[in-house]
């Protein structure tokens, strides 16, 4: 059997409906995704007739409508302009870690040389794109899960990239002897106890929460930072941890402390230089 597509869009529509935000571009990503069409196939060709009873579709509407993320329906992720495979061994990247590039970046010159190491890699996305920034530049890369250093190992191979990141499985640094010139880390920062968008429960917990409060690894990171004298630690972290990073941080002695805000103005992370 077949529909003309909009129909069908129509039918996938009605199926998220109360599930997400916005069921009718949600509908149509999905679409585009399963047919690998662009925006422009979808508007001109709205009567072209697509087989809705094909198994991977009706799966993909079935998994959304219950609403598992299309990232991991689709196993592609989109960051800083690249695309990047992903599954449910990592936590989806977001936009606003964007910003944590960025910072890097505008602190380092590109033909520096320096080991840059990376905890919580996750899919792999801030030890790439750093990597294919500051081409002189190695990386080692930790985490916890098998299944995140997985996800980041297809991504690194992707990328030809295998040669200047290394990877290595293991809480923090504790599998790291090197001297590290930058730390860089999207840790886990939500609180134990707070609520989740449901389709954050498909995604991997140990990625999410970050203790009883939520800062209790960015405080161990601080507490690597002081004991391994490196030199510069880059960070990002929840919207309201601002005030709990400065207190923790009055015990040590602080070269320079610096907030970056996300585009909605929220605190997202911290530059800090020892």
């Amino acid at each position: 059997m077949s529909k003309r597509l909009k129909e069908l869009h129509a039918d996938v529509t009605a199926r998220l409906e109360g599930v997400v935000e916005s069921p009718r571009r949600e509908a149509e990503l999905l679409l585009m995704a399963y047919l690998k069409k662009d925006q422009l196939y979808f508007i001109t060709r709205q009567d072209e007739e697509i087989d809705d009873q094909a198994p991977l579709l009706l799966e993909w509407i079935e998994k959304r409508s219950r609403n598992v993320p299309l990232e991991y329906l689709t196993n592609r992720v989109s960051f800083y302009s690249r695309e990047f495979y992903i599954d449910e061994g990592a936590l989806i990247p977001r936009p606003e870690t964007e910003h944590l590039i960025d910072e890097v970046l505008a602190r380092i010159p590109a033909d520096e040389a320096l080991n840059i190491v990376e905890v919580g890699v996750g899919s792999g996305i801030i030890s790439i794109l750093l990597a294919l920034h500051l081409p002189n530049a190695r990386f080692i890369a930790v985490d916890i899960s098998p299944r995140a250093l997985a996800v980041a190992r297809r991504n690194i191979e992707a990328f030809g990239l295998s040669d200047r990141i290394e990877l290595r499985e293991g809480d923090l640094l504790n599998v790291i002897d090197e001297k590290i010139d930058l730390l860089v880390s999207n840790p886990p920062y939500i609180a134990q106890d707070a609520p989740l968008e449901s389709n954050l429960s498909y995604e991997p917990q140990n990625a999410l929460f970050g203790g009883e409060i939520g800062d209790e690894i960015i405080r161990r990171l601080l507490d690597e930072v002081y004991n391994r004298r490196i030199p510069l630690f880059v960070c990002e972290m929840g919207y309201d941890q601002r005030l709990k990073v400065q207190e923790y941080l009055r015990r040590f002695a602080v070269k320079s402390l610096d907030f970056y805000t996300d585009l909605a103005s929220f605190d997202r992370g911290f530059i800090l230089k020892t």
